[in-house]
């Protein structure tokens, strides 16, 4: 499960209910990320807490859920996009054995509900976690080849996310915050402002 929450933590570092489902909850470049699909990853998650004891979990609820999911799918199509750009490429099988090693450090299948249910993912969106990880890997593994140091490496990574961000044009629908260009993060709404507010670059 710490394994889990330390995978979380590092797609964090980089950087993310409604009515209507319909329309864009962002926009990455050509890529739509649509309200239902961060609103399936919400439903999910809290359908997946009612499976599990959840008493000593800290869990984010309502507003800070929802733009933590869009946070999670926004910055996965960045790590993405990023890749095709420094021509790296992350497959199934790579994604299927990490997916292996996960369940066997949280203890096995039995226990990967409580583990999602605690790092806030939802079970559908775990390759898609994965992906982004793998993505992530391998763009560190390119800049410690080009001589960045290991301490360097976060702050290098969040660069190369923003300069990408900046590039290819990332907007974010006002109800759920605003797109911060430059940490290439989504800023929870703030009160009236935010939804009257246009979001974008």
């Amino acid at each position: 499960m710490k394994k889990i929450l330390a995978i979380t933590a590092v797609v964090a570092t980089f950087l993310l209910a409604g009515c209507s489902q319909v329309g864009a909850a962002a926009t990455v470049g050509d890529t739509k990320i649509t309200q239902a699909t961060v609103q399936g990853s919400v439903d999910a998650i809290l359908s997946e807490r009612a499976k599990v004891d959840t008493t000593q979990m800290q869990l984010e609820t309502g507003a800070s859920l929802n733009v933590s999911q869009l946070r999670f799918h926004l910055l996965s199509t960045l790590l993405r996009e990023l890749g095709k750009e420094l021509k790296v490429t992350v497959t199934k099988a790579e994604i299927d054995t990490r997916r292996a090693s996960i369940i066997d450090q949280v203890g096995g299948e039995a226990s990967l509900p409580t583990a999602l249910v605690n790092a806030g993912i939802a079970p559908n969106d775990l390759d898609e976690y994965i992906e982004a990880i793998a993505y992530s890997d391998k763009i560190s593994q390119k800049l410690v080849a080009a001589g960045v140091t290991e301490d360097q490496l976060g702050a290098e990574i969040q660069k190369l996310v923003v300069a990408k961000a900046k590039e290819i044009g990332v907007t974010v629908n006002p109800r759920y915050g605003k797109w911060d260009p430059a940490t290439a993060d989504v800023v929870a709404a703030d009160s009236a402002e935010s939804a009257v507010t246009p979001s974008g670059n």
